[in-house]
């Protein structure tokens, strides 16, 4: 026993050097540190787990939807984000069907805006809505107006054979035209291969940092319409004398809250005609940037 007091004792007086003392500091910090960046992974891990729930509930959401219009159509699997200021902007397909018979075909792609965010709850549903409904609209329009057109051709002579080679199809389908960490743009379209003049598109611009949809007069502002106007009407001449074809800016009365625009990468708004809206269908749709 006093052999074993006698080795503990001069174990304990045993003097510390001080650059031990100094090693020891320096194995705590790194301690600390290892410590502190687990922690700040485990938070990280914690709110990015969180938002992942958000996304998966607001996508399960959809899909009950759609499983309520169409129990066999596709969910898409593109998503595009944007994390901004606190705010997540997905556009999705969340339906996307296609079907064909003997003499028409019909693809369709429905996209869907989902706006994650506390102060944003809500927003995209009125839009969503009329994306769907303009969607539908128009596949229904389309296939009354082929019908009309397939009876007409049927009753001047026209055979089944014949009508079949037309190869009808109506598709409806969307673009993201800008996804920056100040806007959204995103527009739906719809056309039909029977008539060249047979189209449509609808655009819809969101203001990430305004946290709102924008019109064109938002983004311009009451005294840059009238300048915006000159700006297209100069650059029409321009294209007059590149093309050596008219347009038909007489006709024109201006941009409007009905104007159809959309932000480039760059924030600028693009003023969009549609074929034959404003020249000759030969030089198809036309788009002006306004420089801001």
């Amino acid at each position: 026993m006093k052999r074993m007091e006698k080795a503990k004792q001069k174990y304990e007086d045993i003097p510390i050097p001080n650059e031990l003392s100094e090693r020891i500091m320096l194995e705590v910090e790194k301690a600390e540190k290892k410590y502190n960046r687990k922690s700040i992974k485990k938070r990280r891990d914690l709110l990015m787990k969180k938002g992942v729930v958000a996304v998966m509930a607001a996508a399960a959401a959809i899909i009950l939807f759609t499983i309520g219009v169409n129990t066999n159509e596709a969910f898409a699997k593109e998503i595009h984000d944007i994390p901004v200021l606190g705010t997540i902007a997905k556009v999705l397909t969340f339906r996307s069907y296609e079907t064909q018979t003997e003499d028409l075909k019909i693809s369709v792609d429905i996209p869907s805006i989902e706006l994650i965010s506390e102060e944003l709850n809500g927003l995209e549903k009125s839009v969503n809505e009329d994306i769907y409904a303009f969607c539908t609209q128009y596949v229904d329009e389309a296939m009354k107006k082929a019908e009309k057109y397939r009876k007409a051709f049927l009753d001047t002579g026209g055979t089944e054979e014949e009508w079949a080679e037309h190869n009808i199809t109506i598709k409806v389908w969307y673009e993201v035209k800008s996804q920056t960490d100040e806007y959204l743009s995103l527009v739906i379209m719809g056309a039909d291969n029977w008539s060249s003049a047979n189209s449509d598109a609808r655009y819809y611009n969101f203001d990430m940092k305004a946290g709102k949809w924008i019109t064109l007069n938002d983004i311009l502002g009451d005294d840059r319409m009238q300048s915006a106007e000159q700006n297209i009407r100069d650059q029409i001449k321009q294209r007059e004398e590149e093309t050596g074809m008219d347009y038909f800016d007489d006709e024109w009365k201006g941009l409007d809250e009905n104007t159809k625009f959309y932000v480039n990468d760059i924030g600028n708004p693009v003023i969009v005609f549609e074929r034959y809206e404003i020249a000759p269908g030969a030089l198809g749709q036309q788009e002006f940037e306004i420089v801001k």
